[in-house]
Protein backbone atom coordinates (compact mmCIF):
# COMPACT_ATOMS: atom_id res chain seq x y z
CA UNK A 1 0.00 0.00 0.00
CA UNK A 2 1.42 3.39 -0.97
CA UNK A 3 1.62 5.89 1.86
CA UNK A 4 -0.77 8.43 0.33
CA UNK A 5 -3.51 5.79 0.05
CA UNK A 6 -3.51 5.50 3.84
CA UNK A 7 -4.93 9.00 4.02
CA UNK A 8 -7.24 8.75 1.01
CA UNK A 9 -9.54 5.87 1.94
CA UNK A 10 -10.85 7.66 5.05
CA UNK A 11 -10.42 11.25 3.92
CA UNK A 12 -13.86 12.41 5.14
CA UNK A 13 -13.24 10.89 8.57
CA UNK A 14 -9.78 12.45 8.54
CA UNK A 15 -11.34 15.86 7.95
CA UNK A 16 -13.88 15.57 10.77
CA UNK A 17 -11.80 13.71 13.37
CA UNK A 18 -8.35 15.26 13.23
CA UNK A 19 -7.65 17.91 15.90
CA UNK A 20 -6.97 21.56 15.15
CA UNK A 21 -3.44 22.89 15.53
CA UNK A 22 -2.81 25.64 18.13
CA UNK A 23 -3.88 29.06 16.84
CA UNK A 24 -0.86 30.66 18.52
CA UNK A 25 1.33 28.70 16.11
CA UNK A 26 0.06 30.68 13.11
CA UNK A 27 0.59 34.02 14.82
CA UNK A 28 4.13 32.94 15.65
CA UNK A 29 4.84 32.03 12.02
CA UNK A 30 3.36 35.35 10.92
CA UNK A 31 5.74 37.19 13.23
CA UNK A 32 8.71 35.27 11.81
CA UNK A 33 7.97 36.12 8.16
CA UNK A 34 9.34 39.42 6.85
CA UNK A 35 6.88 39.29 3.96
CA UNK A 36 3.42 37.72 3.81
CA UNK A 37 2.99 37.47 0.07
CA UNK A 38 2.84 33.72 -0.48
CA UNK A 39 2.90 30.49 1.56
CA UNK A 40 3.00 26.81 0.60
CA UNK A 41 1.16 24.28 2.74
CA UNK A 42 2.83 21.05 1.65
CA UNK A 43 0.97 17.76 2.15
CA UNK A 44 -2.03 19.85 3.15
CA UNK A 45 -4.49 17.01 3.72
CA UNK A 46 -7.94 18.58 3.99
CA UNK A 47 -6.48 22.09 4.22
CA UNK A 48 -6.62 22.73 7.96
CA UNK A 49 -3.33 24.65 8.04
CA UNK A 50 -4.03 26.34 4.69
CA UNK A 51 -7.27 27.79 6.03
CA UNK A 52 -5.41 29.49 8.88
CA UNK A 53 -2.50 30.60 6.72
CA UNK A 54 -5.01 32.23 4.36
CA UNK A 55 -5.85 34.71 7.12
CA UNK A 56 -2.21 35.86 7.14
CA UNK A 57 -0.82 35.51 3.62
CA UNK A 58 -2.05 37.11 0.43
CA UNK A 59 -1.87 33.79 -1.38
CA UNK A 60 -1.61 30.21 -0.12
CA UNK A 61 -0.82 27.23 -2.32
CA UNK A 62 -1.83 23.91 -0.76
CA UNK A 63 -0.71 20.61 -2.27
CA UNK A 64 -1.19 16.95 -1.44
CA UNK A 65 -0.36 13.75 -3.26
CA UNK A 66 -3.82 12.37 -2.41
CA UNK A 67 -6.53 13.34 -4.89
CA UNK A 68 -9.20 12.39 -2.37
CA UNK A 69 -7.83 14.74 0.26
CA UNK A 70 -7.80 17.61 -2.24
CA UNK A 71 -11.40 16.82 -3.23
CA UNK A 72 -12.43 17.15 0.42
CA UNK A 73 -10.61 20.45 0.97
CA UNK A 74 -12.62 23.60 1.64
CA UNK A 75 -13.05 26.24 -1.03
CA UNK A 76 -11.16 29.36 0.07
CA UNK A 77 -10.80 32.58 -1.90
CA UNK A 78 -7.04 32.98 -1.65
CA UNK A 79 -6.03 29.30 -1.47
CA UNK A 80 -5.17 27.23 -4.53
CA UNK A 81 -5.46 23.49 -3.92
CA UNK A 82 -3.98 20.96 -6.31
CA UNK A 83 -2.44 17.49 -6.41
CA UNK A 84 1.35 17.38 -6.31
CA UNK A 85 4.14 15.44 -4.70
CA UNK A 86 6.26 17.24 -2.13
CA UNK A 87 9.50 16.53 -3.95
CA UNK A 88 8.66 17.72 -7.46
CA UNK A 89 6.48 20.80 -7.96
CA UNK A 90 5.71 23.27 -10.78
CA UNK A 91 6.61 26.29 -8.64
CA UNK A 92 9.03 28.99 -9.77
CA UNK A 93 12.25 29.56 -7.90
CA UNK A 94 12.17 31.85 -4.86
CA UNK A 95 8.37 31.80 -4.72
CA UNK A 96 7.47 31.49 -1.05
CA UNK A 97 7.89 33.46 2.16
CA UNK A 98 6.85 30.39 4.17
CA UNK A 99 6.79 26.67 3.52
CA UNK A 100 5.15 24.49 6.14
CA UNK A 101 4.47 20.79 6.60
CA UNK A 102 1.93 19.66 9.19
CA UNK A 103 1.89 16.04 10.36
CA UNK A 104 3.60 14.76 7.21
CA UNK A 105 7.34 15.47 7.03
CA UNK A 106 8.25 11.92 8.01
CA UNK A 107 6.59 10.56 4.85
CA UNK A 108 8.82 12.45 2.40
CA UNK A 109 11.94 11.55 0.46
CA UNK A 110 13.81 14.18 2.42
CA UNK A 111 16.87 14.45 0.20
CA UNK A 112 14.69 15.38 -2.79
CA UNK A 113 12.33 17.46 -0.68
CA UNK A 114 15.10 19.64 0.74
CA UNK A 115 16.33 20.33 -2.78
CA UNK A 116 12.84 21.44 -3.78
CA UNK A 117 12.41 23.61 -0.69
CA UNK A 118 15.73 25.34 -1.31
CA UNK A 119 14.68 25.99 -4.89
CA UNK A 120 11.26 27.54 -4.18
CA UNK A 121 11.75 29.22 -0.77
CA UNK A 122 12.86 32.84 -0.86
CA UNK A 123 16.28 33.75 0.61
CA UNK A 124 15.63 34.37 4.28
CA UNK A 125 12.25 32.63 4.02
CA UNK A 126 10.86 30.43 6.79
CA UNK A 127 10.44 26.67 6.80
CA UNK A 128 8.34 25.05 9.50
CA UNK A 129 7.22 21.52 10.30
CA UNK A 130 5.04 20.30 13.12
CA UNK A 131 2.95 17.41 14.31
CA UNK A 132 1.57 15.57 17.31
CA UNK A 133 2.16 12.11 18.70
CA UNK A 134 0.51 10.32 21.62
CA UNK A 135 -2.67 11.42 23.39
CA UNK A 136 -2.85 11.52 27.17
CA UNK A 137 -6.08 11.63 29.19
CA UNK A 138 -5.49 10.18 32.66
CA UNK A 139 -3.18 7.46 34.05
CA UNK A 140 -6.04 4.93 34.16
CA UNK A 141 -7.36 5.64 30.67
CA UNK A 142 -3.87 5.93 29.20
CA UNK A 143 -3.03 2.44 30.50
CA UNK A 144 -6.13 0.91 28.91
CA UNK A 145 -5.50 2.74 25.65
CA UNK A 146 -1.89 1.54 25.57
CA UNK A 147 -2.84 -2.09 26.23
CA UNK A 148 -6.00 -2.33 24.11
CA UNK A 149 -5.01 -0.14 21.16
CA UNK A 150 -1.37 0.91 20.93
CA UNK A 151 0.08 -2.51 21.76
CA UNK A 152 -2.29 -4.15 19.25
CA UNK A 153 -1.56 -1.82 16.34
CA UNK A 154 2.17 -1.47 17.04
CA UNK A 155 3.28 -3.94 14.30
CA UNK A 156 1.31 -2.00 11.69
CA UNK A 157 3.06 1.36 11.92
CA UNK A 158 5.24 2.38 9.00
CA UNK A 159 8.89 2.84 10.08
CA UNK A 160 8.79 6.53 9.12
CA UNK A 161 6.46 7.31 12.03
CA UNK A 162 9.34 6.90 14.46
CA UNK A 163 10.84 10.12 13.10
CA UNK A 164 7.81 12.03 14.39
CA UNK A 165 7.68 10.12 17.66
CA UNK A 166 11.32 11.13 18.26
CA UNK A 167 10.43 14.79 17.62
CA UNK A 168 12.31 14.87 14.30
CA UNK A 169 15.62 14.78 16.21
CA UNK A 170 17.02 12.32 13.67
CA UNK A 171 16.37 14.69 10.74
CA UNK A 172 19.11 17.02 9.58
CA UNK A 173 17.35 20.28 8.66
CA UNK A 174 19.27 22.41 6.10
CA UNK A 175 18.20 25.69 7.72
CA UNK A 176 19.27 27.99 10.50
CA UNK A 177 17.07 26.73 13.31
CA UNK A 178 14.98 29.28 15.20
CA UNK A 179 14.50 28.71 18.90
CA UNK A 180 10.73 28.50 19.22
CA UNK A 181 8.24 28.39 22.11
CA UNK A 182 6.70 25.15 23.27
CA UNK A 183 3.21 24.96 21.85
CA UNK A 184 0.51 23.09 23.75
CA UNK A 185 -2.05 21.03 21.87
CA UNK A 186 -5.28 20.05 23.59
CA UNK A 187 -8.68 18.83 22.50
CA UNK A 188 -11.98 18.42 24.33
CA UNK A 189 -13.59 15.17 23.20
CA UNK A 190 -16.05 12.53 24.29
CA UNK A 191 -15.13 8.86 23.91
CA UNK A 192 -16.62 8.47 20.43
CA UNK A 193 -14.76 11.54 19.16
CA UNK A 194 -11.56 10.15 20.65
CA UNK A 195 -12.04 6.82 18.89
CA UNK A 196 -12.88 8.53 15.60
CA UNK A 197 -9.47 10.18 15.92
CA UNK A 198 -7.75 6.85 16.68
CA UNK A 199 -9.52 5.38 13.65
CA UNK A 200 -7.58 7.83 11.43
CA UNK A 201 -4.21 6.36 12.49
CA UNK A 202 -2.60 4.60 9.55
CA UNK A 203 -1.66 1.68 11.84
CA UNK A 204 -5.26 1.35 13.05
CA UNK A 205 -6.56 0.98 9.52
CA UNK A 206 -3.82 -1.48 8.56
CA UNK A 207 -4.59 -3.52 11.66
CA UNK A 208 -8.32 -3.53 10.84
CA UNK A 209 -7.56 -4.70 7.32
CA UNK A 210 -5.61 -7.63 8.77
CA UNK A 211 -7.52 -8.48 11.97
CA UNK A 212 -10.95 -6.93 11.58
CA UNK A 213 -12.57 -4.37 13.88
CA UNK A 214 -13.27 -6.50 16.96
CA UNK A 215 -10.17 -5.29 18.82
CA UNK A 216 -11.35 -1.71 18.31
CA UNK A 217 -14.79 -2.44 19.75
CA UNK A 218 -13.24 -4.26 22.73
CA UNK A 219 -10.96 -1.29 23.38
CA UNK A 220 -13.90 1.13 23.22
CA UNK A 221 -15.89 -0.89 25.74
CA UNK A 222 -12.91 -1.22 28.09
CA UNK A 223 -12.30 2.53 28.05
CA UNK A 224 -16.03 3.25 28.41
CA UNK A 225 -16.05 1.58 31.84
CA UNK A 226 -13.38 3.98 33.05
CA UNK A 227 -14.78 6.96 31.12
CA UNK A 228 -18.17 6.33 32.84
CA UNK A 229 -20.31 8.68 30.71
CA UNK A 230 -19.19 8.18 27.10
CA UNK A 231 -20.73 11.52 26.07
CA UNK A 232 -18.72 13.34 28.72
CA UNK A 233 -16.09 15.65 27.25
CA UNK A 234 -12.56 15.23 28.57
CA UNK A 235 -9.44 17.30 28.07
CA UNK A 236 -6.93 15.30 26.02
CA UNK A 237 -3.33 16.44 25.68
CA UNK A 238 -1.36 15.64 22.54
CA UNK A 239 2.42 15.57 22.62
CA UNK A 240 3.42 18.30 20.16
CA UNK A 241 6.46 18.64 17.90
CA UNK A 242 7.47 21.92 16.28
CA UNK A 243 10.42 23.08 14.18
CA UNK A 244 11.11 26.42 12.49
CA UNK A 245 14.16 27.49 10.52
CA UNK A 246 15.27 30.27 8.23
CA UNK A 247 16.57 29.74 4.71
CA UNK A 248 20.31 30.16 4.63
CA UNK A 249 21.33 33.09 2.44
Amino acid sequence: MEHHSLFSDKSKLYESARPLYPESLYQYLSDLCASKDKAWDCACGNGQAAENLAKIFDTVVATDISEQQIKNAKTLDNVEFFVSSAENTPFLENSFDLICVAQALHWFDLKSFWQEVKRVLKPGGIFSAWGYTWPSISPELDAIFRERVLDVIEPYWAPQNSLLWNHYKEISFPFNEIKSPNFMMQVNWNLKEFFDFIHTFSATRRCMDKMGKIFFEVAFNAMAKQWVEVEQKRVINLDFVFYAGKMRI
